[in-house]
């Protein structure tokens, strides 16, 4: 019996942190692996990529927990989250609370005792600014933009940490990914819009409204021309732009997916999403291991 209690709260943290469904750690990896790549055009250090996948993975967790936290009042009153383990009653709000501040606390460990001061300032700020996010639904109307800032911080993180700087590439890297952010959890926000506009949640599927299949198109135009641009400034080549071209085409898909505007359409094209990071980044590492210069 107590064996099966062990296993019934290990389940239940492990619904809490999200460790079930890895596509949120993806969506979060994806741009840091970019980041990596791209600062120093050969495959990174295996210390400096061991340390940001952890990091990942560990404040991708501590963000979940204290999102649920956040919106423990709200969640029971949402289809998709009501079966969450606090939204449920299966844990207390301080055990949220407490495993969020774990998990944030031993990645920021992870970063004080691997990386340069530059770094660990620049975590600091990401773990600020990821601590505030699950509030902001409370007070913007655009909460998406703030989740994008958050996801998109590990870009000039891994500039910082292998080059010992931020140059302006990265933080137009950072701006484009906002951009790409938007549109995902825009489609995550079109899945609860009817139960968010009961409970008084703002988000940008609300914000948009009939506009909001219109809007995800252009936010995921101006990722990929944001990619292109800074591909073309940065001198990247062919595998680069392929790599986007493929990201597109399966952006495509998803505008497909959401024109209806179905629960089931728009998860399944949030969901999709991590294909296209992955696209991404195969053009990138491509391009790094097998450098060929474009036409004229």
């Amino acid at each position: 019996m107590k064996l099966a209690a062990v296993a019934a709260r290990l389940d239940a943290y492990e619904k809490l942190v999200r460790l079930d469904k890895p596509v949120g750690i993806l969506l979060l990896l994806w741009p840091t692996l970019w980041g990596l790549w791209l600062a120093v055009r050969e495959v990174p250090d295996w210390r400096f990529l061991w340390v940001f996948v952890m990091g990942t993975v560990l404040m991708r967790s501590a963000g979940c927990a204290i999102n649920d936290f956040a919106d423990r009042r709200f969640d029971p009153h949402v289809e998709r989250t009501r079966t969450r383990p606090l939204a449920a009653g299966a844990i207390h709000p301080e055990e949220a609370v407490l495993v969020a501040a774990s998990l944030a606390l031993a990645a920021f460990l992870i970063v004080v005792w691997t990386m340069n001061a530059l770094t660990i300032g620049l975590a600091v700020v990401a773990g600020v600014i990821a601590a505030i996010y699950p509030f902001t639904k409370r007070f913007l109307s655009l909460p998406q933009a703030w989740l994008g800032m958050c996801f998109g911080f590990g870009i000039p993180m891994a500039y910082g940490a292998q080059l010992g700087d931020v140059p302006a590439v990265a933080w137009w890297l950072w701006v484009a990914n906002i951009f790409w952010t938007l549109a995902y959890d825009t489609e995550y926000a079109m899945v609860d819009r009817d139960d968010d506009l009961k409970i008084g949640i703002k988000t940008s599927a609300i914000l948009f409204g009939r506009l909001d299949v219109l809007a995800v198109a252009l936010c995921y135009g101006a990722f990929f021309a944001g990619m292109a641009a800074i591909g073309g400034w940065q001198g990247w080549g062919p595998f680069y732009f392929t790599g986007l071209l493929f990201g597109g085409i399966l952006a495509g898909y998803h505008l497909l997916w959401i024109k209806d505007r179905s629960r089931e359409g728009c998860f399944r094209a949030f969901r999709h999403n991590h294909w296209i990071g992955l696209a991404v980044f195969a053009g990138v590492v491509l391009d790094v291991q097998f450098p060929l210069a474009l036409p004229g």
